[in-house]
Order: structure tokens, then sequence, then C-alpha cells
């Protein structure tokens, strides 16, 4: 029973202990350079982002592959450069965290 509880209980702090990592995260991954949670800037905010792939089921996986490999063309013609210093479970991380920005 001890066991069971003690699970449930670091269960739900873990889940907790990522968000702040990930609210971090973006800051030390160059993000802010170029993006805002709320204002849009040489690109869209996170809440942009979040809006424009809400009922998207493989937003996260795409938006990863972005982040790392740079793009064009979806938000206008200001490219984004690749982020090569952003490992892949990084960005998957950035790419979920971008998301859940509302």
């Amino acid at each position: 029973m001890k066991s069971i509880l003690l699970s449930t209980a670091l269960g739900l702090l873990l889940p907790a202990g990522a968000a702040i990592a990930d609210d971090e995260m973006y800051k030390t991954k160059n993000c802010f350079a170029c993006h805002r949670i709320d204002r849009n800037t040489l690109g869209p905010s996170f809440k942009s982002v979040a809006a424009k792939y809400a009922d998207d089921k493989t937003a996260d996986v795409r938006l990863a592959k972005k982040i790392r490999e740079g793009g064009v063309g979806v938000w206008g013609q200001v490219p984004m450069p690749a982020q090569a210093q952003v490992t892949e479970d990084e960005s998957l991380t950035l790419a979920r965290w971008i998301l859940q920005q509302k």
C-alpha cells in the first residue's frame, strides 16, 4: 500500500517538474531570440503556434523537426534557422511545451 501511495505521489510531482524545466528550456535553447509566449516578434508567438496546430495530432513531431531543421513559408518569408544545438529529445519537449501554450 505504501509503495502505491509513493508511486502515485511521485507520478503527480514529475509532470510539474517537467513543466518547470520546459518553461526555462525555451530560454536556454535560443528560442527567445525570435519568439515570445504571447506576442509576435521576429517569429510567431508560442500561443499563435499552439492555436494554429491545436487540432493537429502530429504537430509535436512536425514542430520538433522544424525546430531542429528550420524552415520558411508557414509564417511568412522570414526563415527560421536550424537549431543544431537542440537534440531530438529536446526539440520534442520544446514542441510539446509550445503546443500547451494557450
